[in-house]
Protein backbone atom coordinates (compact mmCIF):
# COMPACT_ATOMS: atom_id res chain seq x y z
CA UNK A 1 0.00 0.00 0.00
CA UNK A 2 1.89 2.95 -1.26
CA UNK A 3 1.46 6.19 1.22
CA UNK A 4 0.52 9.68 0.32
CA UNK A 5 1.73 13.00 1.51
CA UNK A 6 5.36 14.24 1.83
CA UNK A 7 8.80 13.00 3.15
CA UNK A 8 11.87 14.94 3.02
CA UNK A 9 14.67 12.78 1.25
CA UNK A 10 16.53 11.96 3.94
CA UNK A 11 13.74 10.85 6.04
CA UNK A 12 11.98 8.21 2.79
CA UNK A 13 13.10 5.35 5.04
CA UNK A 14 10.23 6.60 7.22
CA UNK A 15 7.96 6.21 4.24
CA UNK A 16 8.91 2.82 3.87
CA UNK A 17 8.26 1.77 7.48
CA UNK A 18 4.88 3.40 7.28
CA UNK A 19 4.07 1.81 4.26
CA UNK A 20 5.34 -1.76 5.70
CA UNK A 21 2.82 -0.85 8.64
CA UNK A 22 -0.22 -0.75 6.11
CA UNK A 23 1.39 -3.62 4.30
CA UNK A 24 1.69 -5.83 7.01
CA UNK A 25 -2.07 -5.34 8.44
CA UNK A 26 -0.54 -3.76 11.64
CA UNK A 27 -2.67 -0.80 10.65
CA UNK A 28 -5.56 -0.62 8.50
CA UNK A 29 -5.67 3.01 8.24
CA UNK A 30 -3.08 5.72 9.67
CA UNK A 31 -1.31 8.39 9.94
CA UNK A 32 2.27 9.64 10.78
CA UNK A 33 3.74 13.48 10.72
CA UNK A 34 7.15 14.51 12.25
CA UNK A 35 8.10 18.34 12.54
CA UNK A 36 11.88 19.51 13.05
CA UNK A 37 13.49 22.92 14.25
CA UNK A 38 9.64 23.72 13.50
CA UNK A 39 9.07 22.87 10.25
CA UNK A 40 7.54 19.68 8.78
CA UNK A 41 9.42 17.19 7.50
CA UNK A 42 7.40 13.82 7.09
CA UNK A 43 3.40 14.04 6.86
CA UNK A 44 2.22 10.69 5.62
CA UNK A 45 -1.11 9.02 5.37
CA UNK A 46 -2.47 5.56 4.05
CA UNK A 47 -4.93 2.74 3.98
CA UNK A 48 -8.59 2.63 4.61
CA UNK A 49 -10.03 5.48 6.76
CA UNK A 50 -13.35 3.02 6.47
CA UNK A 51 -12.49 -0.88 5.79
CA UNK A 52 -16.85 -1.45 5.30
CA UNK A 53 -17.08 0.97 2.77
CA UNK A 54 -13.70 0.87 1.46
CA UNK A 55 -13.41 4.71 2.02
CA UNK A 56 -9.30 6.13 1.67
CA UNK A 57 -7.55 7.29 4.47
CA UNK A 58 -7.48 11.01 2.95
CA UNK A 59 -5.44 14.00 3.90
CA UNK A 60 -8.13 15.57 5.81
CA UNK A 61 -8.99 12.19 7.09
CA UNK A 62 -9.39 12.59 11.61
CA UNK A 63 -8.92 9.92 14.14
CA UNK A 64 -10.03 9.20 17.78
CA UNK A 65 -6.64 9.85 19.90
CA UNK A 66 -7.85 8.81 23.13
CA UNK A 67 -5.57 9.73 25.89
CA UNK A 68 -3.62 11.60 23.44
CA UNK A 69 -5.46 14.27 24.44
CA UNK A 70 -4.38 14.54 27.51
CA UNK A 71 -1.66 16.41 26.21
CA UNK A 72 -3.95 18.91 24.70
CA UNK A 73 -5.24 19.33 28.20
CA UNK A 74 -1.92 19.38 29.84
CA UNK A 75 -0.94 22.04 26.94
CA UNK A 76 -3.43 24.47 28.39
CA UNK A 77 -2.77 23.97 31.95
CA UNK A 78 0.94 24.52 31.39
CA UNK A 79 -0.19 28.11 29.50
CA UNK A 80 -2.32 29.12 32.29
CA UNK A 81 0.51 28.69 34.88
CA UNK A 82 3.36 30.48 32.80
CA UNK A 83 0.69 33.29 32.19
CA UNK A 84 0.41 33.44 36.17
CA UNK A 85 -2.97 32.09 36.35
CA UNK A 86 -2.97 29.09 37.85
CA UNK A 87 -0.05 27.97 40.34
CA UNK A 88 0.94 24.58 40.42
CA UNK A 89 0.94 24.28 44.51
CA UNK A 90 -1.89 26.04 44.78
CA UNK A 91 -5.22 24.06 46.71
CA UNK A 92 -7.78 22.82 43.51
CA UNK A 93 -10.32 25.14 46.15
CA UNK A 94 -8.35 27.95 46.01
CA UNK A 95 -10.02 28.24 42.21
CA UNK A 96 -12.88 25.97 42.93
CA UNK A 97 -14.40 26.14 46.13
CA UNK A 98 -16.95 23.36 45.81
CA UNK A 99 -14.03 20.72 45.50
CA UNK A 100 -13.06 21.06 48.99
CA UNK A 101 -15.78 18.58 49.71
CA UNK A 102 -14.66 14.71 50.80
CA UNK A 103 -11.53 15.87 52.90
CA UNK A 104 -9.95 17.48 49.94
CA UNK A 105 -8.90 20.58 50.70
CA UNK A 106 -5.31 20.19 50.18
CA UNK A 107 -4.91 18.80 46.66
CA UNK A 108 -3.00 20.82 44.86
CA UNK A 109 -2.91 21.73 41.55
CA UNK A 110 0.38 19.46 40.98
CA UNK A 111 -1.45 16.54 42.46
CA UNK A 112 -3.92 16.59 39.96
CA UNK A 113 -1.59 17.20 36.87
CA UNK A 114 0.14 14.28 38.15
CA UNK A 115 -2.09 11.71 38.60
CA UNK A 116 -1.71 11.93 42.73
CA UNK A 117 -5.11 13.58 43.59
CA UNK A 118 -6.57 10.17 44.38
CA UNK A 119 -9.77 10.74 42.03
CA UNK A 120 -9.04 8.45 39.18
CA UNK A 121 -12.63 7.30 39.23
CA UNK A 122 -16.25 8.48 41.01
CA UNK A 123 -18.11 6.21 43.35
CA UNK A 124 -21.40 7.86 42.28
CA UNK A 125 -22.96 5.27 38.96
CA UNK A 126 -23.71 8.27 36.21
CA UNK A 127 -25.46 7.33 32.84
CA UNK A 128 -22.99 7.63 30.27
CA UNK A 129 -25.25 10.88 28.86
CA UNK A 130 -24.38 12.20 32.59
CA UNK A 131 -20.90 11.97 31.93
CA UNK A 132 -21.18 13.71 28.61
CA UNK A 133 -22.86 16.44 29.51
CA UNK A 134 -20.02 17.39 31.80
CA UNK A 135 -21.85 19.26 35.07
CA UNK A 136 -22.80 16.01 36.85
CA UNK A 137 -18.99 14.48 36.72
CA UNK A 138 -18.16 17.89 38.21
CA UNK A 139 -20.29 17.68 41.08
CA UNK A 140 -19.15 13.60 41.62
CA UNK A 141 -15.83 14.90 41.82
CA UNK A 142 -16.60 17.48 44.20
CA UNK A 143 -18.65 15.18 46.72
CA UNK A 144 -15.62 12.21 46.41
CA UNK A 145 -13.39 11.11 48.53
CA UNK A 146 -9.78 10.41 47.68
CA UNK A 147 -9.22 6.59 47.29
CA UNK A 148 -5.62 7.44 48.45
CA UNK A 149 -4.01 10.33 50.69
CA UNK A 150 -3.51 12.72 47.74
CA UNK A 151 0.13 13.06 46.94
CA UNK A 152 1.50 9.57 48.76
CA UNK A 153 1.11 8.09 45.07
CA UNK A 154 0.38 8.38 41.95
CA UNK A 155 -2.38 6.01 39.49
CA UNK A 156 -3.57 6.90 36.08
CA UNK A 157 -6.80 9.42 36.08
CA UNK A 158 -7.61 7.66 32.86
CA UNK A 159 -11.23 10.00 32.67
CA UNK A 160 -11.14 11.87 35.72
CA UNK A 161 -7.83 13.91 34.61
CA UNK A 162 -9.78 15.89 31.96
CA UNK A 163 -12.53 16.53 34.13
CA UNK A 164 -10.57 17.89 36.84
CA UNK A 165 -8.15 19.72 34.48
CA UNK A 166 -11.07 20.91 32.39
CA UNK A 167 -13.07 22.42 35.75
CA UNK A 168 -9.75 24.40 36.41
CA UNK A 169 -9.72 25.90 33.13
CA UNK A 170 -13.18 27.35 33.29
CA UNK A 171 -12.69 28.68 36.99
CA UNK A 172 -9.78 30.11 35.47
CA UNK A 173 -10.88 31.50 32.62
CA UNK A 174 -14.75 31.40 31.99
CA UNK A 175 -14.09 28.98 29.29
CA UNK A 176 -14.34 25.38 29.06
CA UNK A 177 -10.98 23.38 28.23
CA UNK A 178 -12.35 22.91 24.60
CA UNK A 179 -13.09 26.09 23.65
CA UNK A 180 -9.87 27.27 25.15
CA UNK A 181 -7.53 24.79 23.22
CA UNK A 182 -9.33 25.98 20.60
CA UNK A 183 -9.41 29.37 20.22
CA UNK A 184 -5.49 29.97 22.39
CA UNK A 185 -3.98 26.81 20.69
CA UNK A 186 -5.50 25.22 17.83
CA UNK A 187 -6.70 28.39 16.10
CA UNK A 188 -3.04 30.10 16.47
CA UNK A 189 -1.41 27.09 15.01
CA UNK A 190 -3.96 25.93 12.45
CA UNK A 191 -4.82 22.73 14.50
CA UNK A 192 -7.42 20.69 13.04
CA UNK A 193 -7.54 18.72 16.74
CA UNK A 194 -10.90 19.26 18.47
CA UNK A 195 -11.96 18.44 21.90
CA UNK A 196 -15.91 18.45 21.05
CA UNK A 197 -16.10 17.83 17.35
CA UNK A 198 -18.33 20.33 15.18
CA UNK A 199 -21.09 18.23 13.53
CA UNK A 200 -19.73 19.27 10.54
CA UNK A 201 -16.43 17.53 10.98
CA UNK A 202 -18.45 14.43 11.73
CA UNK A 203 -18.39 12.89 8.01
CA UNK A 204 -14.02 13.49 8.27
CA UNK A 205 -13.67 10.82 11.48
CA UNK A 206 -12.46 7.36 10.91
CA UNK A 207 -14.64 4.58 12.47
CA UNK A 208 -12.23 2.93 15.38
CA UNK A 209 -11.71 -0.67 14.41
CA UNK A 210 -11.71 -2.68 18.05
CA UNK A 211 -12.59 -1.14 21.55
CA UNK A 212 -11.15 -0.30 24.74
CA UNK A 213 -11.62 -3.11 26.93
CA UNK A 214 -12.59 -6.62 26.27
CA UNK A 215 -14.16 -6.65 22.98
CA UNK A 216 -16.76 -9.42 22.59
CA UNK A 217 -15.24 -11.12 19.07
CA UNK A 218 -11.85 -11.84 21.32
CA UNK A 219 -14.21 -13.32 24.16
CA UNK A 220 -16.16 -15.84 21.81
CA UNK A 221 -12.51 -16.49 19.45
CA UNK A 222 -10.62 -16.67 23.01
CA UNK A 223 -12.15 -17.35 26.16
CA UNK A 224 -9.48 -17.66 28.63
CA UNK A 225 -7.98 -14.52 27.53
CA UNK A 226 -11.48 -12.76 27.58
CA UNK A 227 -11.49 -14.33 31.21
CA UNK A 228 -7.89 -12.85 32.08
CA UNK A 229 -8.77 -9.18 30.76
CA UNK A 230 -12.27 -8.94 33.01
CA UNK A 231 -10.25 -9.93 36.14
CA UNK A 232 -7.58 -6.81 35.14
CA UNK A 233 -9.95 -4.18 33.97
CA UNK A 234 -13.71 -5.51 34.08
CA UNK A 235 -16.27 -4.01 36.06
CA UNK A 236 -15.34 -3.11 39.84
CA UNK A 237 -11.46 -2.97 39.35
CA UNK A 238 -9.92 -0.56 39.44
CA UNK A 239 -8.25 0.00 36.08
CA UNK A 240 -11.67 -0.85 35.01
CA UNK A 241 -13.50 2.29 36.98
CA UNK A 242 -11.18 4.60 36.12
CA UNK A 243 -11.30 3.78 32.30
CA UNK A 244 -15.05 3.99 32.34
CA UNK A 245 -15.96 6.00 35.03
CA UNK A 246 -17.51 3.63 37.24
CA UNK A 247 -19.00 1.78 34.15
CA UNK A 248 -20.46 5.00 32.49
CA UNK A 249 -18.78 4.37 29.31
CA UNK A 250 -19.65 0.99 28.97
CA UNK A 251 -23.24 2.00 29.15
CA UNK A 252 -24.21 3.12 25.74
CA UNK A 253 -28.56 3.35 26.22
CA UNK A 254 -29.84 5.53 23.70
CA UNK A 255 -26.28 5.99 21.73
CA UNK A 256 -25.78 4.67 18.68
CA UNK A 257 -22.32 3.04 19.19
CA UNK A 258 -21.19 1.92 15.66
CA UNK A 259 -19.09 -1.67 16.38
CA UNK A 260 -20.07 -1.77 19.88
CA UNK A 261 -17.64 1.43 20.35
CA UNK A 262 -19.01 4.72 22.72
CA UNK A 263 -16.06 6.25 21.19
CA UNK A 264 -17.55 5.70 17.16
CA UNK A 265 -20.57 7.71 18.33
CA UNK A 266 -21.48 11.06 17.41
CA UNK A 267 -22.96 12.06 20.73
CA UNK A 268 -19.31 11.09 22.34
CA UNK A 269 -17.52 12.98 19.38
CA UNK A 270 -19.47 16.19 19.99
CA UNK A 271 -19.28 16.04 23.85
CA UNK A 272 -15.79 17.72 25.76
CA UNK A 273 -14.03 15.02 27.72
CA UNK A 274 -10.61 16.62 27.81
CA UNK A 275 -8.98 13.17 29.01
CA UNK A 276 -9.96 10.98 25.99
CA UNK A 277 -12.06 11.86 23.25
CA UNK A 278 -10.16 14.17 21.48
CA UNK A 279 -10.07 13.88 17.30
CA UNK A 280 -7.19 14.74 15.38
CA UNK A 281 -4.82 14.01 12.70
CA UNK A 282 -1.39 13.54 12.96
CA UNK A 283 0.49 16.32 11.35
CA UNK A 284 -2.07 18.70 14.70
CA UNK A 285 -0.71 16.51 17.40
CA UNK A 286 3.59 16.89 15.77
CA UNK A 287 2.59 20.42 15.28
CA UNK A 288 1.43 21.31 18.64
CA UNK A 289 4.47 19.58 20.23
CA UNK A 290 6.59 21.29 17.75
CA UNK A 291 5.25 24.34 19.40
CA UNK A 292 5.49 23.57 22.55
CA UNK A 293 9.59 22.83 22.05
CA UNK A 294 9.93 26.23 19.95
CA UNK A 295 8.60 28.56 17.12
CA UNK A 296 6.49 26.99 14.41
CA UNK A 297 5.53 29.97 12.04
CA UNK A 298 6.20 32.39 14.56
CA UNK A 299 3.92 30.72 16.90
CA UNK A 300 5.38 28.84 20.30
CA UNK A 301 2.95 28.08 23.13
CA UNK A 302 4.73 26.91 25.89
CA UNK A 303 8.05 29.06 26.77
CA UNK A 304 11.78 27.28 27.66
CA UNK A 305 11.03 27.37 31.54
CA UNK A 306 7.62 26.58 31.39
CA UNK A 307 8.28 23.14 29.10
CA UNK A 308 11.05 22.22 31.02
CA UNK A 309 9.32 22.13 34.61
CA UNK A 310 6.47 20.22 32.40
CA UNK A 311 8.13 17.83 31.06
CA UNK A 312 10.35 17.29 34.17
CA UNK A 313 9.47 13.56 36.09
CA UNK A 314 7.28 14.81 39.65
CA UNK A 315 6.53 11.35 40.27
CA UNK A 316 8.11 8.13 41.25
CA UNK A 317 7.43 4.39 42.32
CA UNK A 318 4.67 2.44 40.47
CA UNK A 319 1.37 3.56 39.29
CA UNK A 320 -1.26 2.23 41.71
CA UNK A 321 -4.30 2.03 39.12
CA UNK A 322 -2.24 0.33 36.26
CA UNK A 323 -0.57 -2.50 38.20
CA UNK A 324 2.71 -0.83 39.41
CA UNK A 325 4.40 -0.59 35.96
CA UNK A 326 6.79 2.51 35.66
CA UNK A 327 4.64 5.02 33.84
CA UNK A 328 5.83 8.86 34.89
CA UNK A 329 4.41 12.07 34.67
CA UNK A 330 5.36 15.53 34.45
CA UNK A 331 3.14 18.54 34.72
CA UNK A 332 0.10 16.35 32.60
CA UNK A 333 2.65 14.67 30.33
CA UNK A 334 4.04 11.51 30.51
CA UNK A 335 7.74 11.71 31.08
CA UNK A 336 10.01 9.59 29.15
CA UNK A 337 10.76 6.54 31.48
CA UNK A 338 10.76 2.59 30.76
CA UNK A 339 6.78 2.57 29.50
CA UNK A 340 7.57 5.61 27.03
CA UNK A 341 10.95 5.45 26.41
CA UNK A 342 11.08 7.80 23.21
CA UNK A 343 13.37 10.29 22.43
CA UNK A 344 16.23 11.47 24.77
CA UNK A 345 16.31 12.80 28.36
CA UNK A 346 13.78 15.81 28.51
CA UNK A 347 11.27 13.96 25.91
CA UNK A 348 7.61 14.44 26.85
CA UNK A 349 4.11 13.70 25.21
CA UNK A 350 1.39 11.47 25.53
CA UNK A 351 0.43 8.13 24.12
CA UNK A 352 -3.55 6.66 23.61
CA UNK A 353 -4.96 3.38 24.73
CA UNK A 354 -4.93 1.70 20.92
CA UNK A 355 -2.11 3.45 20.02
CA UNK A 356 -2.01 6.92 19.01
CA UNK A 357 1.15 9.15 20.29
CA UNK A 358 1.86 12.61 20.28
CA UNK A 359 5.71 13.52 21.46
CA UNK A 360 8.42 16.08 21.20
CA UNK A 361 12.01 15.60 22.14
CA UNK A 362 13.51 19.00 22.89
CA UNK A 363 17.34 18.27 22.23
CA UNK A 364 16.64 16.64 18.98
CA UNK A 365 14.19 19.29 18.13
CA UNK A 366 11.63 17.15 17.03
CA UNK A 367 8.05 16.41 17.25
CA UNK A 368 5.87 13.61 16.29
CA UNK A 369 2.50 12.61 15.88
CA UNK A 370 0.56 8.87 14.92
CA UNK A 371 -3.18 8.47 14.98
CA UNK A 372 -4.43 5.35 13.14
CA UNK A 373 -8.42 3.64 13.76
CA UNK A 374 -6.98 0.24 14.01
CA UNK A 375 -6.62 -0.37 18.26
CA UNK A 376 -4.25 -2.65 19.65
CA UNK A 377 -3.28 -2.96 23.82
CA UNK A 378 -0.55 -0.03 24.17
CA UNK A 379 -1.12 2.85 26.00
CA UNK A 380 1.75 4.41 25.55
CA UNK A 381 2.11 3.69 21.33
CA UNK A 382 3.14 -0.04 20.01
CA UNK A 383 5.29 -1.34 17.63
CA UNK A 384 3.74 0.95 15.15
CA UNK A 385 4.43 4.07 16.10
CA UNK A 386 7.86 2.97 17.82
CA UNK A 387 9.05 1.78 14.35
CA UNK A 388 8.11 4.93 13.12
CA UNK A 389 9.74 7.03 15.40
CA UNK A 390 12.87 4.60 15.15
CA UNK A 391 13.04 5.28 11.80
CA UNK A 392 13.01 8.73 11.94
CA UNK A 393 15.71 9.30 14.50
CA UNK A 394 18.37 6.93 12.13
CA UNK A 395 17.20 9.27 9.27
CA UNK A 396 18.17 12.20 11.98
CA UNK A 397 21.55 10.77 12.21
Amino acid sequence: MPAEGFTEPRFDAVRAVFEDNLTSGRDVGAAFAVFHRGQPVVDLWGGLADPDSATPWGERTLAVVYSSTKGAAAVCANRLCELGELDVGAPVAHYWPEFAGGGKGAVTVEHVLTHRAGLPWVDDELTLAEVLAGRPLVEALERQIPVWEPGTQHGYHAVTFGTLVGELVRRVTGRSLGTYFREEVAMPLGLDLHIGLPAADEVRVAPIIGMLGIDPALAEEKPEVAALLEQVMGPGTPLGKALTVNGALDRSEGIDAPGGNVFNSVAVHAAELPAANGISDARSLARMYAACIGETDGVRILGEDQMRLAARQHTSGGNSVLFGIDLQFGLGFFARCSVAPFGGEGSFGHGGAGGSLGWADPAAELAFGYVMNRMETGLTGDERASSLLEATYRALG
